[in-house]
This record gives structure tokens, sequence and C-alpha cells, in this order.
């Protein structure tokens, strides 16, 4: 690819590519793909050189495929050169690099915090000298590094700094979706082809020049690096015949391993040991990490064969290609390779991840001290976000355990971790019998299948039985003190009951932890009281949750999960959001995946619940790919059933009873009550957007009779008003007084400050009694924590302000009903702002100038309207355009704030007011 004075044969675009990229031409940051051998790392080489004549300052760094599950380990080789630069950095920010450096034992930093830290760092660095960072090999990065590299490499623009990234483009890469600019690298054209091979391989004869040429297919390396091999072998009549169609032999990438292979075995023993020492480290890779890496010494034959090259910067040895760091560990026999890995676990004894790595790869018999460093390993990685990294370092440990009780429980922590991490089939196979060494009812064997059944299936009558019976067994067998094992039980059975939503299962959980005693956590009553039924054990919860919270510190990712549920249940997720999303960020890739999908559902509910109903969809949209993409069939319908929901309070009727439909299918015949209560809830929510009051009535007693909060039903007293509404717009004013009493006699605003909000507008809504009414309308609207629920709060003013208006003060009127109409403009609810506008319009105010024009109507909306207007019935109506009485009435429901109007009788009038193209 270069000829002998270092110009570029064949890549006169490339050139021009990255000549633009380096002088600020184009974007900031750019990735080179293509096959191995294609030319990647002489393009970034020639970049580097570039940008050291335009006097940037150029920081190089590899990924190491050892390394490619080693949290943040090749954004360590981006950083380290700029750490005196870290030191002017504020407090907070130099907190995430020490923590990234393993300087301090912080909670880990999600992708945004560590990545806004690092162009930070980048853009302080940059103020002295433009920065280039070269990044070879980009496959084997991992994967914290990649989303890093990824989040700074979409916000250079206008910048001095930038990013170029070569990868394989045979190997999946993080950066594949990381939507950075991209510049293939392909083959040389034939024409550039020979010219290359002719500049560095002058004089071959025609055939070895021919076959060389076929075998290597266009690609540099092979055309550097085949001739001698194939000038020592003489051609074949085969080779000769196959040499008219392209050849036809090995592929290129193991022809080329063939030519390094032969160089390696030519090679003394200890050359060859020492190479393999820093193929397995990562060592000779071009890049200074300041990790105390193997440096490679004595090998000048290995240089002296093209194996090496000198790193002109540190001085040190580099493999000439990845290629060449491959092949020596191909090469290396099982023992070789065990001694190499026990010399590097004494270069990184200081670094636990690393010293555990090679620490466990030298190791072939049971040892408890190696075992034992995995599992440290393993507790760091599972911090870090690296769940995956943690099942198999934690397998490993088991496997290396030299006794029965030591293996099992490593494997047990394995399958756990390996459930919450998305690997539904890696967690079966952990605790098949055989593998743990006991039977398929051992409690890590019903742990691991009990969440494959939920997740996969939404299996909860079977896993709910399953875990039940485990816990009874463990209390029977005499268990005297808290363990890990029962206390994941516990939790388990309690996420079950959740799901189940079913009063019977819940008094057999509640009857089974109470013969537990002490032996159940303080957090885990914390879920049972929550999680179950918070009408009747709600009272208290909320402070207990904030107490939690205030006392977790290092704790799992799990732990936060759990604690996230009980705080959306008292209507407390708020204060909490930016630890979700840090979990989030860090365990959703390589982490506890299934934990970040509750973590986004905790995320969208807050978003639901602030107003933030944009940002909602795209939260729920992000969770359903994460969802559907790892087989987890029970939270892609959870992440439906809240998509459902955000459609209905829109408006968006028919997207809403689509995606109710497929979730109450989904969820009814498996008895997953906690969905079909939602499912229940969109209808309700739809039906009262569409104004058909009937329907949402009978939806909101599908989830409780009025009068009454059934026992463990979630969505009761979330659809406390919505139920109210209902039925005093359906005649049934004594069920909705009876049903708003019994939220106050319940002790609600006790519970949360959502449910003090609607507790308060439901008795304002159903007081007989005008002064009664007004003092809990005031009441409602004066609550503190009111405007954190502005949907609830909207609808409240809404009321207050027909209210007002039936009344006889107009005027009054005006205030909640321009703030309703707001709110709902706001929020993007159409329906209920054209309510809002209505009642508004009723008072004698014009639309406010911002509000949203009225949607003309359609041409069935303006039929039903006209024949209204001549004195017929629904029913009569109906009958004329064969449709149902409840649809006629749900038309007329939506046409009269479209008209401006409140009432049958001024029909007329506002039918004759409208545009000429409006009449039929």
């Amino acid at each position: 690819m270069e000829s002998f004075d270092g110009s570029m044969v064949g890549r006169e675009h490339e050139q021009e590519v990255l000549s633009d990229f380096v002088r600020g031409a184009g974007s900031q940051a750019l990735v080179l793909r293509g096959e191995t051998g294609v030319g990647k790392s002489a393009l970034l080489d020639h970049v580097a050189r570039l940008a050291g004549d335009e006097d940037h300052k150029v920081i190089r760094a590899a990924g190491v495929e050892a390394e490619s599950e080693l949290p943040y380990a090749g954004l360590h080789q981006f950083l380290y050169p700029l750490l005196p630069s870290i030191d002017r950095l504020d407090e907070g920010q130099r907190g995430v690099f020490d923590v990234v450096f393993g300087r301090s034992g912080g909670t880990p930093p999600s992708v945004m915090t560590l990545g806004i830290a690092v162009l930070d760092l980048l853009s302080l660095a940059a103020s002295e000298q433009p920065l280039l960072l070269v990044l070879d090999d980009g496959q084997w990065l991992d994967t914290s590094s990649t989303e890093v590299c990824g989040f700074v490499g979409r916000r250079l623009t206008g910048s001095s700094v930038r990013l170029t990234v070569g990868l394989r483009s045979d190997v999946p890469s993080g950066f594949d979706t990381a939507a950075l600019p991209r510049l293939p690298v392909t083959t040389l054209t034939d024409e550039a082809a020979q010219r290359l091979l002719d500049l560095r391989h002058p004089g071959l004869a025609p055939k070895i020049r021919a076959r060389v040429l076929a075998e290597a297919q266009g690609n540099p390396l092979a055309l550097l690096e085949l001739p001698p091999h194939v000038q020592r072998s003489a051609l074949t009549a085969d080779d000769e015949a196959a040499l008219p169609g392209g050849y036809t032999g090995t592929p290129l990438p193991q022809r080329l391993q063939q030519v390094y292979g032969a160089r390696i075995a030519a090679l003394d023993g200890a050359v060859r040991g020492e190479l393999l020492r820093g193929a397995l480290d990562g060592g000779g890779a071009g890049t200074a990490t300041g990790r105390g890496r193997h440096r490679m010494t004595g090998v000048d034959e290995a240089a002296a064969r093209g194996l090496l090259d000198l790193d002109p910067l540190s001085g040190d040895f580099v493999f000439r290609h990845p290629l060449v760091r491959s092949t020596v560990v191909q090469m290396s026999t099982p023992n070789e390779r065990r001694a190499a890995h026990l010399v590097l676990a004494g270069v990184h004894r200081d670094d636990l991840e690393r010293h555990a790595v090679h620490l466990a790869a030298a190791t072939v018999d049971p040892d408890e001290e190696v075992a034992a460093v995995l599992e440290a390993a393993a507790d760091s990685a599972t911090r870090r976000g690296g769940s995956r990294a943690a099942v198999a370092w934690l397998t490993r440990a088991a496997e290396l355990s030299p006794g029965r009780d030591l293996r099992a429980r490593r494997l047990e922590d394995a399958a756990f971790i390996a459930s919450h991490a998305g690997l539904l089939d890696k967690a079966r196979q952990l605790v098949h019998h055989d593998a743990v060494g006991g039977s398929a009812e051992s409690p890590a064997a019903v742990i691991a299948s009990a969440y494959v059944a939920l997740y996969e299936d939404g299996d909860v009558r079977a896993s709910h039985h399953q875990v039940h019976a485990a816990i009874e067994t463990a209390r029977d067998a005499g268990v005297s003190e808290p363990n890990d094992l029962l206390t994941r039980l516990v939790n388990l059975l309690l996420a079950i009951s959740q799901y189940t939503g079913d009063a019977a299962a819940w008094q057999r959980t509640h009857e089974l932890l109470g013969s537990l005693g002490d032996l159940v956590p303080p957090n885990s009553r914390i879920y049972e009281d929550a999680w179950g039924d918070v009408v009747q054990r709600g009272a208290g919860v909320r402070e207990r949750v904030e107490r939690a919270f205030a006392e977790l510190r290092d704790h799992e990712p799990w732990d936060i999960t759990r604690l996230g549920a009980a705080a959306y249940h008292v209507d407390m997720l708020g204060p909490y959001r930016p630890r979700f999303q840090r979990v989030v960020d860090r365990e959703v890739e390589t982490g506890a995946v299934s934990t970040g999908m509750t973590m986004l559902h905790h995320i969208m509910l807050d978003q639901m619940a602030a107003g933030e109903w944009d940002d909602a969809e795209r939260t729920g949209q992000r969770n359903l790919e994460v969802t559907t993409s790892h087989g987890n069939a029970l939270f892609a319908q959870h992440t439906r059933a809240y998509l459902g929901l955000v459609a209905a309070l829109r408006g968006r009727g028919d997207d809403a009873r689509e995606l109710q439909a497929g979730v109450d299918a989904w969820a009814r015949p498996r008895g997953v009550g906690f969905l079909t209560q939602i499912a229940d809830a969109i209808g309700t929510t739809a039906a009262l957007a569409d104004g058909d009051y009937e329907a949402a009535y009978l939806h909101a007693i599908g989830i409780t009779p009025p009068g009454t909060f059934a026992a463990y039903a979630h969505q009761a007293p979330r659809t406390l008003l919505d139920l109210v509404e209902a039925a005093l717009h359906t005649g049934r004013t004594e069920q909705a007084r009876r049903h708003a009493v019994a939220a106050r006699d319940a002790g609600l605003p006790a519970v949360s400050p959502r449910l003090a909000l609607v507790t308060e507008g439901a008795l304002a809504l159903t007081a007989t009694d005008p002064g009664e009414a007004e003092g809990h309308f005031r009441r409602a609207e004066a609550l503190p924590s009111a405007a954190g629920f502005p949907f609830e709060l909207a609808r409240i003013r809404l009321a207050h302000g027909i209210h007002l208006r039936h009344t006889h003060d107009r005027k009054a009127a005006r205030v909640p009903l321009t703030a309703a109409a707001e709110t709902f403009e706001r929020l993007g609810t159409p329906p209920w702002t054209e309510r809002a506008l209505a009642e508004l319009r009723a008072t004698g105010t014009p639309t406010p100038s911002g509000a949203t024009h009225l949607t003309e109507l359609t041409w069935q909306e303006r039929r039903i309207a006209d024949l209204a207007a001549g004195g017929l019935t629904n029913k009569e109506i109906g009958a004329r355009m064969h449709l149902s009485p409840r649809t006629v009435s749900s038309h007329l429901y939506r046409v009269f704030p479209k008209l401006g109007i409140t009432s049958r009788a001024a029909l007329r009038d506002a039918l004759g007011r409208l545009p000429a193209d409006q009449h039929v």
C-alpha cells in the first residue's frame, strides 16, 4: 500500500478524505472499516502523520481482544496521556475520573456523565494544542469504552479535537451503531495492486507474480507479505490451473497466518515466549497506558524477521500487524499460554480485574485463592456495569473451587446475575443439576428457572408455586439466619406476586413471609408493603423508601431497581430519576440488562407523571427495542402497556386501543393481573379522552367496584379520578360520591402526594354543597406537590372552572380554565385542550392566542350534529346512521368543544356560524 518514499498507492480518495478530516473541512469523527490487511492501520498512520504536520498532539490507542470484557480498559489508553490536565478540572469531574482510573471506590459514572467529563477534558487539553485521537482495532475495545467514545465522537463538532477509528469488517462492534461518519476501506484495484507489488517486490518471475496477485485479491498486506513465501514453494499444475479464475485455495487471513507462522516457528523459544507474553497482555499495540504492561525485550530477531517494529514515541517493540499478535497466540501450546499468564498475573498484581483474568488462565487445578480473586473481580465488575463479565468470572471461580459447597454457591451467584443480565439461556445452563452438583429443585435452580419462566412467558402461576415451595423448604430445614439465597427467593416471590395482582397469591405470600420473621430483610418488607396493596399497607412506606435510598451506597443494581418500584407505588420517582438513568446507562449494554429494562420503566413512569410525554414515548420505544431484542416477553408487554397509556392520555384512541388489546390478549390468559389492570386503565383513559363516559365507567369498574378499592389492584387508587368522573357523566352520582368518600376514609392522601391531589379533586367533584366543593378545589390546587402532577391538576382545574361557571361566577372561572387549557396544550392532548377551551369560551373569553386551533368537523360529526340540531335523539340518530346510541353520544361530545359550545341547545346557532366549506 505504501511505496519506498512513504507515499500511498491506490489510496488517492482516502488521502483526500483524511486530509479534509485533519484540516477541518469534514466531520470531527471518522470510522475506517475494512477487512483484515486491507490497509486501515496504514491509513491511521497516515492521518497521524498529517495531524503531526499540522501541529496536533496525537494520542493512539488499540483494542485488545484479551481485554474486551474489562470495563474502561480502552478508555484508559486515551486518558492516561491527559492525566496532567485532569487536575485542572473541577472537583466533580475529577471525582468521575478518579472512579474510572480506580483511584476511588465511588459509584461508576453513567455514559453521559463520563462522556461529558471526557469532552471537557479533551476541550481543556485542546485549548493548548489540537488533538487527534487514533484508535486501531476498535472492534476489540470494551463496551464501556466504546459507548463513551461513541458519545464523545458524536459531539465533537466545532471543537479542535478529532477522533478516528479503525474497525475490522468481519467482527461486530459497538461502533457499528455509534452513528459516526464512515470511510469504507476496500481492496485495491487490479492496476493499483500490480503497481504496489512491483514497487515493493520488483523483478518477480511472471508465474510467481501472477500467483501472488491471485492470492492477494487486492489486499495490500498480502501483496507485501506473500512474495517471499510463494517464492519458496514451487507452483504445481493445480496451482497453475487455478490462476486464471482467481485463487481458490486457503482463505486469505489463514494464508497470511501461515506466512507469519513460518517466521515465528523459526524463532528461538525464549523469543517466542516473550512475544506470547506481549500478545496476551495487549502489549506491542503501539500505545502507552501507564498500567505497567509487559514490555517485550530481547526480541531483535523477531524484528529482523518482519514481525515487530519500533514505536518511534516509546521506543518499545510493537507488533507489525494485529494478525501477527493473533498468530503468536494460536501457535502457542496450552502450557506455554498458562506460563505466560502466570507472569502477567504478577505484572498486574495491583489491578484486581486484570490480575484475576491472568491468574485464572494460568490455573488448571482447583485453587481457592485464585477462585476468591475471581469472585472479588466479579463483584467489582457487577458494580461497574459489567455483569456479563461477572458471570464468566464467577463461572470460572466455581470451576476452580476446591469444595462442592463453594462451587455451588458461586454457580448460584453466576446464575442469579445471568438472569438479571438477560442471559436466560446461560442461567438455565448454570443451574442444571449436572452443573451445580445438586438437583433441579435446588434454590439456585428454582431462582433461575423462575426468572426464565417469568421473563420469557409471563408464567406467574407456576413460578409463584415453585418459589413459594422453595422458601417453605428452606424454612422447614431450620434456616436460622438471613442469607443471600433466601433473600433472593423472597424478593423473587414478591416480584411474581406483584405481577399476579391476585389477592389469593398475595395472601399466601404474606403468610409465608410472616412465618419467616426476622429472616426477611427490612428492604424486602418495604417491597412487601409497597408492591402489594398500598391502600391497606401503604401508610409510612414513603418515609421508609426515603430512608432506604438514603442508606443505599455501594449496592448491586437490582437493589436500586426494587426500591424504585416501591417509589413508584407511592409516587416519589422524581427525586431518584438521575440515579435510575445512571443505572440504565451503566447496565443496559453489558450489565444487568433486565435491571436496566425496569429502570427504563421507572424513568418512563416519572416522565408520564411530570407531563414529559414526548420523552416518555421515546423512553418507551427504546425500552421496547431492548426488551424484544433480549426475548423478555413480560417486559416487552409491560412497555407496550405504558405506551398505550401515553397514547390514551394524548387522545390517540386508535393507537391506545390497539396496544390495549395486544397487552390484554397476552396477559389475561396467563393471569398477569398487573398488566390486565393497566389494559383496563388504557381503556378508561382513552374513553375519557373520547368523551365516551359509559365505556370509561365500564373499564374503570373492571379494575375496582365503586365505593371500595379492590385488594391488590394497583391501578385502583391510580384511577380514582377516572372512575368518579365517568360515574358523574353517566348519572351515577351516588356511586361517584361513595368512591370519593371511600378514598378519603381509606387514608389515601397520606399514602402519596398524587393520591392526596386526586382525593381532594374527587371530593370536590362529588360534593353537593357548592361551598364544600369550592373548599376541596382550593385545597387540591394549593397542595405543594400538585404541580408535580400537571395532568391531574389540569383536570381538577377544568372541573373547578366548570363548577364556578355553573355557580354564576364566570369571571372567577376563567382563571382555572385558562390554566387548564394552557397545561393541556403544553402536554399535547388535543381532546382535553378543546374541552377546556370550549368551557373558557362559554365564560365569554376568546381562545388564548397560543392555543390549538380547533379541528374541523369530520363528515360524520357534521351529519350527527345536524341531526341532533334538528331534534333527533341519540337513539334515532343511531338508527338512521347505523351507529349505536353510545357512539353517537361520543361523537357529539367531541363536536361540542370543536364548536365552542357546552349544550345540545346551542347546536343550531353554532352550526349556522360555520364557514361555507364546513356545510354539508
